[in-house]
């Protein structure tokens, strides 16, 4: 069983990561295919996008739809539990974007 010590530890276990919060802005416009977010996230390997994609499902974020069809239409789109987790990260979007260039100027 895995502990955790306060609710944002458990928070961050669930979208640590470069991808996660991208993959889940990406999918709080709409639903997309993986081709799609592979596009929208540029630098993301087919296999780290597929990793990611996996552990989001795998903890009740990313709903996984396939469509049986040929070629097979793979759909991701968030759960409830993912809508909130959005939710909940938009105030930190908001931060990036008020300090983004001096952010940007400190690193550079």
């Amino acid at each position: 069983m895995v502990e955790f010590l306060c609710g944002l530890d458990a928070a961050v276990a669930v979208v640590g990561g470069k991808w996660k919060p991208l993959i889940l802005w990406a999918l709080s416009v709409e639903p997309r295919r993986t081709g799609e977010l592979r596009r929208e996230l540029p630098g993301v390997s087919e296999k780290v996008l597929t990793q990611q994609l996996r552990e989001l499902e795998r903890d009740g974020v990313v709903h996984r739809e396939v469509h049986q069809q040929v070629p097979p239409k793979v759909v991701y789109r968030l759960t409830g539990k993912g809508a909130a987790l959005d939710r909940a990260l938009r105030p930190l979007g908001e931060w990036g974007e008020e300090h983004m260039d001096a952010i940007r100027d400190i690193r550079a």
